[in-house]
């Protein structure tokens, strides 16, 4: 069983009380950084569009989240627990740690180097060499993931992988899984599309995709990719910081406090975390998740268990 943050603990509820405060919807229409789709046109507001459903999801959330908060730092007293009248207590969720800042426990190396992953003055540092990932020790299926990254490098390469298989399959050096991206923004000016001109802003704006056998449907489609609705990652040396939600086969990804890309209909819908190794250094902290309850999900939905 998941070690549940204390409530009790005035850092873990700092924690619980700011993501839960700056993670907003994504409002329902956009001005100057709104991206357009490979239509070429701007993402329409409505009832049945992207924006709308974020909305209407960021609301649903704000409520989900906010009553165990609230309920767990009204109750600290009694412990990380809820209980009524003559019922059996039950844990209430709240954000772990998935980086402890001081090693690499909880993660397990994949294809990359002994070298590859260190921890420096409470950093996760990645060097990017080789291309490669190291992954979760167990298994996640609706969660809610917050990570915190930042590139060392101009043009740097890296994501991280939800509802991932815990293996790389022959020929390949990242894993079937479904990829959340975080490129630094100078990367489509060095990968330049044959013409000349700097390739397409999607690419560095938080896109989610299926990578390596995943499939799923992009709620704004780049090609089988959905890119944010808003370009908000920062660049070089500057932390940016993304919050995840993945529930039953759908993935909506808040970037610096807001909501702006979304996929759904994934393939798989239960695997690991995995950290992505692509070329050169990039820094995480503040890894941290909350399990929710579980759905309805296949075997054929469910990555291959890794003993």
């Amino acid at each position: 069983m998941a070690r549940y943050a204390d409530p009790t603990n005035r850092e873990d509820t700092i924690l619980n009380n700011t993501i839960l405060k700056n993670v907003q919807p994504s409002r329902v229409c956009y001005r100057d950084r709104c991206l357009r789709n490979n239509q070429g046109r701007k993402p329409q507001c409505g009832p049945h569009s992207g924006p709308y459903q974020l909305l209407l999801f960021g609301l649903i959330l704000s409520a989900i989240f906010a009553l165990p908060v609230c309920a767990a730092t009204a109750d600290a007293a009694q412990g990380a627990t809820a209980e009524g009248d003559g019922e059996t207590a039950v844990e209430l969720p709240h954000f772990v740690k998935l980086f402890n800042g001081h090693d690499l426990a909880g993660w397990v190396n994949v294809n990359t180097n002994a070298d590859t992953w260190k921890v420096k003055d409470g950093i996760l540092v990645c060097s990017g060499k080789p291309t490669g990932v190291m992954r979760s020790e167990k298994q996640y299926e609706n969660f809610m993931l917050h990570v915190e990254w930042r590139h060392m490098t101009a043009g740097g390469n890296s994501g991280v992988f939800v509802w991932a298989q815990g293996f790389i399959a022959k020929g390949l050096r990242l894993p079937e899984g479904m990829e959340v991206q975080m490129l630094e923004l100078d990367w489509i000016n060095q990968h330049r599309q044959k013409n000349g001109e700097p390739n397409h802003i999607g690419y560095i704006s938080g896109e989610l995709f299926g990578a390596n056998g995943l499939t799923a449907t992009p709620d704004n489609p780049r090609g089988e990719r959905s890119m944010s609705r808003e370009l908000r990652c920062k660049g070089k040396g500057e932390w940016n910081t993304y919050d995840v939600v993945c529930i039953d086969g759908t993935i909506k990804l808040a970037i610096n406090g807001k909501f702006v890309n979304s996929i759904r209909d994934s393939s798989i819908r239960k695997g690991y975390l995995c950290l992505e190794s692509e070329g050169s250094e990039i820094h995480f902290r503040k890894i941290y998740i909350m399990e929710l309850p579980p759905g309805i999900v296949t075997p054929e939905q469910t990555a291959k268990v890794i003993e």
